[in-house]
């Protein structure tokens, strides 16, 4: 039985990325780095979270890109984080400190290109990824 050769381009790529490895860069650095995978079509899971305007600046960069790059249609970007809302005061305190000495990486960023993530739904519960 012939063996069918798998084209590039064919099947899904999750890349998963500890946040320490963008956390030295500056911020024109992080979006180079995440628009590289994504470019290469890949769905990125980031540990963490962008803060809000590098998380602009990514969708900015990538609206700039729409038109000058063939076949690029933008990427779809959603955050899941830890609901806050149902913590005594004593845990939100905790969290609080704890968010403050290392950041978000509590968080997860999920970021894929548009020709790939069709949709993400978000609720309070869970995240939804459609793919195409």
């Amino acid at each position: 039985m012939a063996k069918k050769k798998r084209k590039k381009g064919d099947g899904l790529t999750l890349q998963f990325m500890p946040y320490s490895e963008i956390s030295g860069l500056d911020t024109v650095e992080r979006i180079k780095k995440l628009l590289k995978i994504i470019l290469n079509n890949k769905v990125l899971i980031l540990q963490g979270r962008l803060e809000p305007d590098e998380e602009t600046r990514l969708i900015e960069n990538t609206m700039i890109m729409i038109g000058n790059i063939k076949g690029f249609k933008g990427v779809e970007l959603a955050v899941i984080s830890q609901d806050s809302e149902n913590r005594n005061f004593f845990q939100k305190m905790k969290f609080g400190i704890a968010r403050v000495l290392v950041g978000q990486q509590d968080s997860l960023t999920i970021i894929g290109p548009a020709t790939i993530v069709k949709e993400m739904k978000k609720d309070p519960q869970k995240l939804e990824v459609m793919m195409r």
